[in-house]
């Protein structure tokens, strides 16, 4: 971090010390990401049981906060100048709690989802807001490539300790712990904004006009008729079920109207035009490569892991530490070449990609029924520091559209690139995953069921129920090894396309603009809708 002389918080009393004040805020945003937005999606198996829903629901739940998170990015600078510090404080940890209450206890799904995604708003907002307080004091000149280091540290590591602390909460008594926790930590959030801060604006507020609220929504319910889909796929056997077509009926229906508003109001939620800009479709496109290569990790891990080595719950979140290591040396490293030396790129992706690719690798050479815990450690830890370099590096791309185009794309291309990151690239390449895996075991258990009879001597002496318990074993076993051999050669390909193409940018000219800058160019924007409107 830099400490700058000329850094200070005024929304801050004047009896706090100057140099303890950063460190407030930065207490602020660690709680506000260690809380969630409803759900801890590392405590389903025990809300599953406690609420009578299904594992789906929980993760439905899980989705509509990163979607609301999303959704938060396009006018997340909008909200900065319309409300002080210390009322966004206050309000969002407020809603936090509110949502926390109603996740302990209700059953009803719709209400979940409905708190979840609000939820995720709200702490999306508060996040933005803390961390644009300390953005110079990190980086006093403004820095991207250095600020998305810091970044990723405090979200990816924030998912691990909150996963983390939700399971040993579990063993230790309950998962309505974890929540109790998360509120008593809020609540002392807003008795200290209470007492430290003041209601103060360096800017005059702007009024939050000309915002397409009904795109946001549009877009909401779009990425989350897609997370349905993809999640209860293969519970409702796909477009078998009335409720995945129509889901996909209003996905169509909803992406045509919005697509179409677009083009002709003035300030759409999101423009058609971003979508055309290399640094967007480009980065989305290798997200739905990168999220597939990395399916496992959210399905052929936990099967193999808690199946057929049988570790229990503490033990596979112990997993999570090695997660966390690769996280903090992941962010380090590109802190080091990426945000001070000025690597490329090109290379950041290139080793990033290869440190995926090798954990696949590992994996496929080392998967057996004996596995031990260690020969875990390392594949778990280069897909934690892989994954972190390429996010890191494709946030610090979109800094590029600064030159090209008006600002107001830049938090759009967030908001498209967390939705393609975060949420619709992962839930696509899991259903993906999940399809691929039920039919390879399929096919598996004929072939190694072929040579499995009364003749072969070696299953004679089997009992018939544990027989058929070895074969669909077996069948797991050899089928992800097979996917995983696929997709190591498909993460082989894509590094080798990366290594033929010539490129030498880098992250120099990311440079975020102040904020006054920003703040003019909306208030100049609200005055031609104004002048426009009044003739």
């Amino acid at each position: 971090m830099h400490h700058s002389n000329s850094f200070s918080i005024p929304a801050i009393r004047d009896f706090v010390p100057e140099k303890l004040k950063p460190w407030i805020v930065l207490f602020f945003v660690i709680i506000i990401q260690l809380s969630s937005g409803g759900i801890y999606l590392a405590a389903v198996s025990e809300m599953v049981g406690s609420l009578a829903l299904m594992q789906e629901d929980i993760m439905m739940a899980g989705y509509a906060s990163m979607v609301g998170m999303a959704l938060t990015f396009t006018i997340m600078f909008r909200l900065k100048f319309r409300f002080c510090s210390r009322t966004i404080l206050i309000t969002c940890a407020t809603v936090l709690i509110i949502s926390n209450l109603i996740s302990m206890y209700t059953t009803s799904v719709p209400m979940l989802v409905t708190v979840s995604f609000i939820a995720g708003i709200f702490r999306m907002w508060a996040t933005f807001e803390c961390n644009s307080t300390i953005q110079l004091w990190l980086t006093p000149k403004r820095d991207m490539s250095v600020f998305f280091c810091f970044i990723y540290l405090l979200v990816q590591s924030s998912m691990q300790l909150s996963g983390l602390a939700t399971i040993y909460m579990s063993f230790l008594a309950k998962w309505e712990y974890m929540h109790l926790l998360v509120i008593a930590s809020l609540g002392f959030v807003i008795l200290l904004t209470h007492i430290l801060f003041r209601n103060y604006r360096s800017m005059k507020k702007l009024p939050l006009y000309g915002i397409d609220w009904l795109g946001g929504l549009l877009w909401g319910l779009i990425v989350l008729c897609i997370t349905f889909i993809c999640l209860y796929g293969d519970h409702y056997d796909w477009f078998q079920s009335v409720y995945i077509r129509m889901a996909a009926v209003a996905t169509i229906v909803m992406l045509i109207l919005n697509v179409w508003r677009a083009s002709f109001i003035r300030h759409p939620y999101l423009s058609n035009k971003i979508w055309t800009l290399k640094e967007v479709y480009i980065t989305i496109s290798l997200y739905l490569v990168i999220n597939f290569l990395l399916a496992p990790s959210h399905l052929l891990e936990h099967i193999y892991v808690e199946s057929i080595l049988g570790y229990d719950s503490l033990n596979t979140i112990s997993l999570n530490w090695i997660v966390l290591l690769g996280i903090i040396t992941a962010c380090l490293f590109t802190y080091i070449t990426f945000a001070k030396r000025k690597w490329s790129y090109k290379r950041l992706t290139v080793i990033g990609f290869s440190t995926i690719v090798l954990s696949l690798m590992i994996f496929y050479f080392t998967i057996d029924y004996d596995q031990s815990k260690l020969s875990l450690l390392l594949p778990i830890f280069l897909r934690g520091f892989g994954y972190v370099i390429i996010g890191i590096c494709f946030l610090t791309v979109l800094t590029r559209l600064f030159a090209r185009v008006p600002f107001h794309y830049f938090p759009q291309a967030l908001s498209i690139q967390a939705f393609f990151s975060v949420i619709i690239s992962g839930v696509l390449g899991t259903a993906l995953l999940t399809r691929i895996l039920k039919v390879l075991i399929k096919k598996n258990s004929i072939l190694l069921s072929l040579e499995w009879d009364n003749v072969n001597t070696s299953a004679s002496n089997i009992p018939t129920n544990n027989l058929y318990g070895i074969l669909q074993t077996q069948s797991i076993m050899v089928s992800m090894k097979e996917i995983y051999g696929w997709l190591a050669l498909i993460g082989l390909f894509c590094v080798l396309l990366f290594m033929i193409k010539e490129s030498s940018i880098n992250a120099k000219s990311a440079i975020h603009p102040p904020f006054r800058k920003i703040r003019r160019f909306v208030k100049h924007q609200l005055k031609m809708d104004k002048t426009i409107r009044n003739n």
